[in-house]
C-alpha cells in the first residue's frame, strides 16, 4: 500500500541535482516547461486606440482658392465686410489676387457707393503684377455714370492705359461716349471724342457714330443727325448699319414726318440692302399708329408678313393700341386674337390697353373678363390694370361693384394706391352719393391714405350744401388729423352752417387743433 503513493515531492523538484540523488520512483505525468505556455499562451488584445483630436491651433488651414474667394466675396452682403475678407484672402502663403477678384470686390463697394474704397483698391492694382482687362473700368464707369460722376468716368477711361498695359478697345470707347451723351455732358462729350482722336489715333466706327445720331434724334436736331449720318458713309469702318436707319426713321416719325420714313425705309433696303427686323417695322407701325394713319401701320404690318419677318407681341401691340386710339374696338380685338393666335403671350401693358379701350367705349363686361383671362393665362395684373377696371365701372354708374373691388382687392394680395380710392371717391361725389362717400373715406383714411386737396375741398361743401353739419364737421375732424387745412372758402361754409344749427362747441374745438398744428 505504501508503493503505490504518488509523491506530489519528486514532481516539485526541477533541478538536475535533486533528480539525481532523489531514489523515488519516476513520474509517470509528462514533464512541461513553464516557457511553453509563455509561448502558446494567448496574448491580450491591444488597448483601443483612442483618437485625441487636434487642438484648432494645430490644424493646418485650409487653402483659399480665386473661385472661393469670388464666392465669399459675392456672398457678403456688407460691402466693408466683403473687403476684410477681400485683404484676408491676400494674406495667404502663395495666394496672389487676380483680375476676376479685383472685378468682384470693386463691383461690390461700387455698387454699394463706396467710391473711396474704390479709389483704394484701384491703387493697389498698380502694384500688381497679374495681367488685368478693361472689362472692370467699363464696369466702374457704368457706377459712376449712375451716380452723375461724370469726371469719374472720364478718369476710369483714362486708367485703363495703365494699368491694363492696353489701349482702350472701340467697345470701352463707345461706352464712355455712351454714357457722358446719355447723361447729356455734351462738353465732356466733345472734350473726350477730340482727346481719343488725338491721343489715340481714334478713327470711329459705326457704334460710335450711332451714338452721335441717337443724340441729334433725341433733341429733335434731324438736320445734324443726317449730317452725320453723311459723314458715316465716308468710310467702310463706319458705314450706316441698321441701328442708324432705324434711329433716324424714329426721329421723322417723332417729327410725324411719316413720308420721309418711308422714303429712308425704302433707300435702306434698295441702295443699302440691309434687312429690316422686328424692332425696324415696329417704329414704322408705331409712328402711323400715333400719327392718325393706322391703316397704314395695318399695311406695313401685312408687308412684314409676307417679307419673311415674324411679327413680334409689341408689333401687335403698337397696331392695336393705334385702333384703340381711334376708337375702332373691334378690329383692334381682331388683332389681339390674331396675336394669341400666333402663339404670342400678351403682357399686363397689353392686355390693359385693350381693357382701357373697352371701358372707354362702355364695354365693361367683355373687360372684366378679359382680366379673368389674364388671371387664367398667369399674366398678373398691375395695379393700372384694377384702376382701369375701377374707373370703367364708375363710368357705367356702378358704384357698389367699384365699392367692393377697393374694399376687396387688399384682402387679395392686391396693394391698391390713393388713385384706386379717388376715381371711386371722386365719382360718388359728382354723383351726389354722400353716404357712400363717407363710407369711402373712412375706409381710405383707415388705410392711410388721404384724398385730393380738391376733392376734400368739395366733399365738405357738398356736405353743407345738403345740410349734412354733422357729418361734415367729422369728415374734417379726420381729415385735419392727417394733415388737411381746408382752403377758406370750404371753412366759411362750414362755419357759417355750424353757427346756423348753433352747434359751436366742436367748430372751437378745431380751431384750437388746426391753430396749434399750425404752430
Amino acid at each position: 500500500m505504501n508503493s503505490k503513493r504518488i509523491s506530489f515531492h519528486s514532481q516539485r523538484c526541477f533541478s538536475s541535482a535533486s533528480s539525481s540523488t532523489s531514489s523515488a520512483p519516476p513520474s509517470t505525468l509528462p514533464w512541461i516547461s513553464p516557457l511553453h505556455y509563455l509561448k502558446n499562451s494567448p496574448k491580450p488584445d491591444p488597448p483601443t486606440a483612442t483618437a485625441t483630436p487636434q487642438s484648432e491651433a494645430e490644424r493646418k488651414p485650409k487653402f483659399i482658392s480665386h473661385g472661393v474667394a469670388i464666392s465669399l466675396i459675392k456672398r457678403e452682403n456688407d460691402a466693408k465686410r466683403a473687403l476684410e475678407i477681400f485683404n484676408a484672402i491676400s494674406d495667404q502663403r502663395g495666394f496672389n489676387h487676380n483680375n476676376a477678384t479685383y472685378a468682384t470686390i470693386l463691383h461690390k463697394l461700387a455698387k454699394s457707393k463706396k467710391f473711396q474704397a474704390v479709389d483704394a483698391v484701384i491703387h493697389q492694382m498698380t502694384y500688381e503684377t497679374c495681367k488685368f482687362h478693361e472689362g472692370i473700368f467699363v464696369n466702374l464707369m457704368k457706377h459712376f455714370s449712375r451716380h452723375d460722376a461724370h469726371e469719374k468716368v472720364m478718369e476710369m477711361f483714362d486708367l485703363i492705359h495703365p494699368i491694363v498695359r492696353e489701349k482702350p478697345s472701340l467697345k470701352a470707347i463707345s461706352t464712355c461716349l455712351n454714357l457722358l451723351i446719355e447723361s447729356k455732358q455734351v462738353k465732356l462729350a466733345r472734350e473726350f471724342l477730340l482727346n481719343c482722336k488725338q491721343n489715340l489715333k481714334l478713327r470711329p466706327n459705326t457704334c460710335i457714330f450711332n451714338i452721335l445720331v441717337k443724340h441729334h434724334c433725341k433733341n429733335g436736331d434731324l438736320e445734324s443727325a443726317f449730317r452725320v449720318a453723311e459723314e458715316m458713309k465716308k468710310n467702310e469702318i463706319s458705314y450706316p448699319n441698321l441701328i442708324t436707319y432705324s434711329t433716324l426713321m424714329d426721329g421723322l416719325c417723332g417729327k410725324e414726318k411719316l413720308k420721309e420714313a418711308i422714303d429712308l425705309f425704302e433707300e435702306m433696303v434698295s441702295k443699302d440692302h440691309i434687312v429690316p427686323d422686328a424692332l425696324t417695322y415696329n417704329i414704322l407701325i408705331k409712328g402711323f399708329s400715333c400719327g392718325g394713319k393706322v391703316d397704314r401701320a395695318k399695311a406695313i404690318l401685312e408687308f412684314m408678313k409676307k417679307n419673311g419677318c415674324t411679327p413680334t407681341m409689341f408689333n401687335y401691340s403698337s397696331l392695336m393700341n393705334g385702333f384703340c386710339r381711334e376708337g375702332r374696338l373691334e378690329e383692334a380685338e381682331v388683332v389681339f386674337d390674331e396675336m394669341k393666335s400666333s402663339n404670342l403671350k400678351p403682357d399686363a401693358v397689353c392686355y390693359t390697353s385693350l381693357i382701357n379701350c373697352l371701358c372707354r367705349n362702355g364695354s365693361i363686361d367683355r373687360a372684366i373678363e378679359l382680366l379673368k383671362e389674364m388671371k387664367e393665362r398667369e399674366c398678373k395684373p398691375d395695379i393700372v390694370t384694377f384702376n382701369v377696371i375701377i374707373g370703367g365701372l364708375c363710368r357705367v354708374g356702378r358704384f357698389g361693384e367699384a365699392f367692393g373691388m377697393v374694399e376687396r382687392l387688399p384682402y387679395q394680395g392686391v396693394f391698391l394706391n390713393k388713385a384706386s380710392y379717388r376715381i371711386v371717391l371722386n365719382f360718388l361725389i359728382k354723383e351726389g352719393q354722400m353716404d357712400k362717400a363717407m363710407e369711402l373715406l373712412h375706409l381710405m383714411m383707415s388705410r392711410g391714405f388721404l384724398p385730393h386737396f380738391a376733392t376734400s375741398n368739395e366733399l365738405l361743401v357738398r356736405l353743407c350744401d345738403g345740410g349734412n353739419a354733422a357729418y361734415a364737421a367729422k369728415a374734417l375732424f379726420g381729415l385735419a388729423d392727417m394733415g388737411f387745412v381746408p382752403e377758406i372758402g370750404t371753412w366759411i361754409v362750414l362755419v357759417e352752417l355750424i353757427c346756423t344749427e348753433r352747434r359751436l362747441l366742436p367748430i372751437f374745438k378745431l380751431l384750437d387743433r388746426l391753430v396749434a398744428s399750425e404752430l
